[in-house]
């Protein structure tokens, strides 16, 4: 039975049952790492929201149509109530216990614009959306060792030259994700948020509610998260004889059309969104040029030593 946790060797030959036993056990291994994510993403489960929270613009600028209650009171409710208290003191002393009032309102109101924050309706959402949003937090933090299993597990059927193409993208792919990850969230999701919530806000008290945004912006984080193993995808085909880096170069305007469309499956289609989503993804596609022009040629290299090899051994003079 497989029970020591180490990839399978190609040349290995093992049982139904072995294979059975060691999906079990990296089954197992997998859950433990997303359970120990969810544990330590859950103990900081307010720092996770309040990254999420951070792209949302601030209370005062949020929307011009304020309804008080709604929108929240801002420190510009509090400079009119201290500029008042001024103005009746200058009045007359009379006015004295009046503008005291005032003032003492004043103090009572934040002193500083802040920070925005979405709303909840039902009396669960609270807690179901800090699962959710510790949930994906802890599928990417656990992301490596996941993949790590898959590879190990599907390691027995690679051969020798697979294999040394599945080690690097095993190691490249996170790397690719995560950037993207890191590029939505820094990149994408301010302006886009701040163009979205603030389009006609004069006209709307534009409240946000918590499990709108949060899937708004972690769809989207994903999506670009996703789109940035373009390199991975061509390399692939490449690898496969389906392309080549000429190819990408002849057909430059149709990939611009097809990356165009990606975007525009992505979350948040709006102008903003889709123009910082589409140039990355734009560059990243002539980066995959120069990586698919770099491999063509090492292949070719090695092709080419391997048939000198080959004539050296079937010349009875060399």
């Amino acid at each position: 039975m497989a029970k020591v946790l180490r990839p399978i060797g190609h040349d290995e030959r093992l049982s139904i049952v072995d294979h059975l036993d060691e999906l079990r056990t990296r089954i197992f291994v997998c859950g433990a790492a997303l359970i120990v994510a969810f544990g330590l993403c859950f103990w900081q489960n307010q720092a996770l929201l309040h990254l999420l929270n951070h792209p949302l613009p601030k209370a005062s600028s949020a929307s011009h149509n304020h309804l008080n209650g709604l929108t929240g009171d801002t420190n510009k409710e509090a400079q009119a109530l201290k500029a008042l208290a001024t103005s009746l003191r200058q009045v007359g002393p009379q006015f004295n216990a009046a503008a005291n009032q005032a003032e003492r309102a004043a103090n009572a109101l934040p002193q500083s614009n802040p920070q925005q924050v979405p709303i909840t309706i039902g009396v669960a959402e609270p807690f179901t959306t800090t699962l959710t949003v510790v949930f994906y937090a802890a599928l990417i933090l656990s992301l490596p060792v996941l993949l790590y299993q898959l590879y190990a597990f599907v390691l027995p059927a690679l051969n020798k030259r697979e294999r040394r193409v599945a080690l690097p993208v095993m190691g490249v792919a996170p790397v690719l994700f995560v950037i993207g990850v890191v590029f939505a969230y820094v990149v994408v999701l301010g302006p886009a948020i701040h163009f979205l919530q603030g389009y006609n806000s004069e006209n709307f008290n534009a409240l946000v509610a918590a499990k709108q945004l949060y899937a708004f912006e972690i769809m989207t984080m994903l999506g670009i998260g996703l789109a940035f193993q373009l390199p991975l995808v061509l390399v692939g085909l490449d690898w496969v004889g389906a392309i080549s880096s000429s190819t990408l170069i002849r057909h430059w305007r149709y990939a611009v059309v097809i990356i165009a469309v990606i975007v525009a499956a992505l979350p948040g289609p709006d102008l903003v969104t889709s123009t910082l989503e589409m140039v990355p993804l734009v560059l990243l596609y002539l980066l995959s040029i120069v990586l698919l022009r770099v491999v063509d040629r090492r292949r070719a290299a090695r092709e080419a030593a391997e048939m000198a090899a080959l004539d050296n051994s079937l010349d009875p003079t060399g």
